[in-house]
């Protein structure tokens, strides 16, 4: 038996037309508040639940899968295939930039190119999840 998350994930998922985004502990608070304000995403912060605000990469991981959303940290640990399989992952979106203004061009870019943007090699019948199987690392573009 799962969870009340993992009941109601493709339910939302297919109700709602926003990404849906598991967002670990050491992203920003103001590129959260852009994620929803300025992208329309339907964010699940960490630091909004205090259950969940020191808990383990592995937990972070597992939860985002089972709430059917995309994991998005500013943690590398996460580009470490062996910790964290693509393979059993609900897709990953690690993001490397100087400052939250480069932060912010990457979600832009994630929300177009990733999150909004129905891949032909993605795997069929996931909805909510447009990267699951992959992690994918954001950096800025080169000038």
């Amino acid at each position: 038996m799962g969870s009340l998350a993992s009941a109601l994930g493709p339910i939302a998922s297919r109700l709602c037309d926003a990404p849906r985004v598991y967002v670990d502990a050491n992203v920003p608070v103001g590129l959260v508040a852009f994620m929803r304000q300025h992208l329309g995403w339907d964010v699940f912060f960490v630091l909004e639940d205090a259950g969940l605000r020191r808990a383990s990469d592995r937990t972070h991981f597992e939860r985002a899968l089972d709430g059917r959303r995309t994991l998005v940290t500013l943690d590398t640990d996460f580009l470490d295939d062996r910790r964290f399989p693509p393979v059993s992952g609900p897709g990953v979106i690690v993001l490397t930039a100087p400052d939250e203004r480069g932060l912010r061009r990457l979600v832009t870019r994630a929300d177009r190119d990733l999150l909004r943007t129905p891949t032909p090699d993605g795997p069929p019948g996931v909805p909510g999840l447009p990267l699951k199987g992959r992690t994918v690392h954001l950096v800025p573009e080169p000038d």
